[in-house]
């Protein structure tokens, strides 16, 4: 037993070393960017776009499309109506973060117009 508790202990030890040695060449390698990612930043558009636009209509989708707000509002006003004070502040903390998405989600479409705009001007400079 005493040998299988020292190998173990070595073993242990050996392994702590080498993570402790490879911890500052990770650190080093690992510094600043080189770029400001305009390249990746250009090709990922076009689903970037997807994605907000897709998010966006079910956000102002009907009550019957899950993870609209129109939904959301619905089940709060359930819940007011049941009488379930808890459940319908909590919806109308969800409701409430979900209206901020939409503004946020604008805004971001917004930026990725002048974002497309930039990125048809400067497609050479994209791949630098």
């Amino acid at each position: 037993m005493r040998i299988n508790r020292t190998a173990a202990v070595a073993g242990v030890l050996a392994l702590a070393g080498a993570v402790l040695a490879a911890g500052p060449a990770q650190a080093a390698s690992g510094t600043a960017p080189k770029g400001d990612g305009a390249k990746a930043i250009c090709k990922r558009l076009p689903k970037t776009e997807e994605r907000i636009d897709k998010a966006l209509t079910r956000l102002h989708g009907d009550a019957g499309v899950n993870g609209s707000i129109a939904r959301l509002e619905q089940r709060v006003d359930d819940a007011h109506k049941a009488g379930h004070a808890e459940i319908e502040k909590y919806l109308n903390d969800r409701l409430t973060a979900r209206r901020a998405l939409v503004t946020t989600l604008d805004t971001r479409k917004a930026d990725l117009k002048s974002v497309a705009d930039w990125c048809a001007k400067n497609a050479p400079a994209a791949g630098k």
